[in-house]
């Protein structure tokens, strides 16, 4: 599944929003390898979205948009989106459209209904799909979509069974929504790939093996202790592990995900806010080089210095909150702003030019209070 456009209104914070991962021409000698689906050459999709902003900004709001949209495509079941809703007295909706592993367009819309006890009769879809032609791009192919009238369409659940389902991963932050702390992947080389990522972050572990008894456990091996990964649960009493390197096991099941080629969509949310910058950049370009054809990553991140990676401008992407109320949140492409090879994306990040840093004004009311 690779996403091509979305928009929201009145879901999660986010009004009128709307986000392209397409590009118009192809780069000569980029450092992602093939940024175009593999049977059509012609259809040029942002293969890795770098999505940065300030605190608040949507990063993670827009992934778990995008997760609760893809449930609700896959499980059939409303109520994940319902619930966030912004304002049940105006209506809600969504669009998408992504490319599925069969050769298709996909479009999905959907209206909710402005309601208290939103029901069945209250959720409008209508998806269309288009079969992309040899040379097609993807605005091309979109453009044979056609305007539907939403209130018609009264029997989602037959309308989302026209989708072709596949596989996609959202690796976010620990939260209370997660059944289980940490998810494992089944990969052969998932001890290996854990093991290798754990002593990047910590010199001291010594090794990590597989709990014989047990598919999901794994003992984190140091000197003269050791720490379980039990089911998706770290048994540290002691909290030995330090925060980074709690991290890495999230880390190492992206990795080795993706190796497997297993998943054709990742959300990385922030896996690395306590890991060194120039770790995370490292660990950035080994997900870049484990993507398949066909596939697409989302990285968040707060750090600045992935600015300076060589990678293609319309790989980075920024999100920034607004006062306008109709508006609120909105994406700002670093692609359309700098045009040449030479314009430095880290100088137009620190002087502002995407308007998405921080106000820090009141940090600095603090100090007179």
């Amino acid at each position: 599944m690779i996403l091509m456009n979305i928009k929201l209104d009145n879901l999660y914070a986010f009004r009128k929003f709307e986000m392209n991962m397409s590009y118009p021409k192809k780069i000569v000698g980029s450092t992602i390898a093939q940024e175009y689906l593999k049977d059509y050459p012609n259809f040029r999709y942002k293969k890795v979205i770098v999505l940065m902003g300030a605190n608040a900004s949507g990063k993670t709001s827009l992934g778990k948009a995008i997760m609760d949209i893809f449930r609700f495509i896959e499980k059939k079941e409303f109520g994940r989106i319902t619930e966030k809703i912004s304002d049940t007295a105006k209506p809600a909706s969504f669009s998408i459209d992504f490319v599925g592993s069969n050769g298709y367009l996909y479009r999905v819309d959907a209206l909710i209904d402005a309601a208290d006890n939103i029901k069945t009769e209250n959720i409008h879809v209508s998806v269309q799909k288009e079969k992309i032609r040899n040379t097609d791009n993807y605005e091309i192919c979109a453009s044979r979509f056609r305007t539907v009238n939403l209130k018609t369409k009264t029997e989602y659940i037959r309308e989302l069974e026209e989708i072709d389902s596949d596989n996609w991963m959202f690796e976010f932050t620990l939260s209370l929504e997660q059944k289980k702390q940490y998810q494992l992947s089944q990969s052969e080389k998932y001890r290996e790939i854990l093991e290798c990522t754990l002593k990047a972050l910590d010199p001291r572990i010594k090794s990590v093996i597989k709990v014989q008894e047990s598919n999901d456990s794994y003992i984190i091996n140091y000197e003269n202790f050791s720490v379980l990964l039990h089911d998706g649960e770290l048994v540290d009493k002691n909290n030995i592990l330090s925060s980074g390197t709690k991290e890495g096991i999230g880390v190492a099941n992206i990795i080795a995900s993706m190796k497997s080629g297993n998943f054709s969509f990742v959300y990385c949310d922030e896996k690395f806010s306590h890991i060194h910058s120039e770790t995370e950049k490292a660990f950035l370009s080994v997900l870049i080089e484990c993507m398949k054809d066909d596939s697409q990553m989302f990285f968040t991140t707060h750090n600045t210095d992935i600015l300076d990676m060589n990678l293609p401008k319309h790989t980075f992407a920024f999100l920034r909150r607004g006062t306008d109320e109709d508006t609120m949140i909105n994406c700002v492409y670093a692609s359309e702003y700098l045009k040449k090879n030479t314009e430095s994306l880290r100088n137009a990040v620190e002087n502002d030019l995407f308007a998405a840093l921080p106000s820090v004004d009141t940090v600095y009311s603090l100090a007179e209070l």
